[in-house]
């Protein structure tokens, strides 16, 4: 009689394989967020019931993988200095946070059609706590505005980064530009409104 393998070695091959198929999700939804679990399989080089033994919808599949970009992202971030004055710490933030959302931009795409929102609004509880706090500190230096709720600003720099990612897969925004017209936009949303100047012009 051949003895039972040893479960920890069954639970480590699992994990292997986990990981390959949310990898290979990864790569296949950022390339095409219709990517169905066949070309997933294809990818990570198992069957189809391989993929439906770990994860029982493409959902669950999908979420996987995004959870998976997003904690890669967040070690990425966790790395960038917000320090010092609010708005350059903005700017240093926008420019790591930009080339993580370019990456991912037809992955979320998939998710968004598969998630619920409440679902995808926790899953970027991080990344939104990281810009809340950093607005909140250029409030108290002074830098940035007051005159509008802060979870709106919060949306707007969200809103912002995944329009940006948009108008640059559809080929209306340089990639070499972008980061830069990111920025601009998100410091002139967040900058305190000039006083209009009473006087009649010159």
């Amino acid at each position: 009689m051949v003895p039972a393998e040893p479960r920890p070695r069954r639970r480590a091959d699992a994990e292997r394989s986990i990981a390959r198929i949310v990898s290979a999700a990864r790569d296949c939804l950022s390339r095409d967020p219709d990517a169905t679990v066949d070309d997933i399989a294809k990818a990570a080089g198992v069957g189809r019931m391989t993929v439906y033994g770990h994860f029982r919808t493409r959902p669950e599949l999908v979420e996987a993988a995004l959870v998976d970009a997003l904690q890669a992202g967040e070690q990425m971030l966790v790395g960038v200095g917000l320090d010092g004055d609010a708005r350059q710490a903005m700017s240093r933030l926008l420019a790591s946070s930009w080339s993580l959302v370019a990456e991912s931009a037809a992955l979320l795409t998939a998710a968004q059609a598969v998630l619920p929102t409440g679902r995808l609004r926790e899953l970027h509880t991080g990344a939104a706590d990281r810009v809340e706090q950093l607005i909140r500190r250029g409030q108290q230096q002074g830098v940035f505005r007051t005159d509008l709720p802060i979870m709106w600003l919060v949306n707007a720099v969200h809103y912002l980064l995944n329009g940006a990612a948009e108008e640059t897969r559809l080929g209306r925004l340089d990639p070499a530009d972008t980061a830069d017209v990111i920025t601009a936009t998100v410091q002139a949303v967040l900058a305190i409104p000039r006083t209009p100047d009473p006087r009649p012009p010159r």
